[in-house]
């Protein structure tokens, strides 16, 4: 009957942009509290009393929140940027039944990269495609202006040909008859 932490291991989860640190829950303990620390200075970020099956979360910071069920702990830490890569370190304290204990459960490295700014693949195409478009209706008008002005050319080069049998003429007044 004696308290003690079975499977000390840390499982660290990552879905939805979210990092999950579970931990298994002590064996035959009716109080226990779980603390996460950030850090080398061991600044405490989060944590969870356990009553007797009363459950009270604390949170130090916005990112961090715990949750605890029948077989484990989890906390779960969202909306994570660069500034929160470090080193985060699980506690876990033993109330009842006694004697107090204190142990350290396991640590791990987190390390959040920066966000990449990146186009979606459905904007790419979109672009794609609207540019190939462009390009397509504007060497069809292209084509289509240089048809008319050839065709206009050479319209206007055939009126004008002077070595045609009708030479373009300048209209003449009928000369006016002396009365007399």
């Amino acid at each position: 009957d004696r308290p003690h932490v079975s499977d000390p291991q840390l499982v660290v989860d990552f879905s939805s942009g979210d990092f999950k640190l579970t931990f298994h829950n002590p064996k035959n303990v009716s109080e226990f509290s779980m603390t996460l620390f950030k850090g080398h200075e061991k600044q405490r970020i989060c944590a969870l009393h356990v009553d007797k099956e009363k459950v009270f979360p604390e949170s130090n910071v916005t990112y961090c929140n715990a949750e605890h069920s029948n077989s484990s702990t989890t906390f779960i830490l969202k909306n994570l940027g660069r500034k929160h890569t470090g080193i985060y370190t699980c506690c876990l304290e033993m109330f009842l039944p006694p004697p107090y204990i204190e142990c350290r459960l396991n640590e791990t490295y987190l390390y959040i990269p920066d966000e990449e700014k990146c186009i979606s693949p459905g904007l790419v195409s979109g672009i794609i495609i609207g540019l190939t478009a462009f390009a397509m209706i504007s060497c069809i008008c292209c084509v289509v202006v240089c048809c008319l002005r050839n065709k206009s050319q050479q319209c206007d080069s055939n009126s004008h040909e002077y070595n045609s049998e009708y030479m373009p003429m300048a209209a003449v007044n009928a000369a006016k008859k002396p009365r007399i």
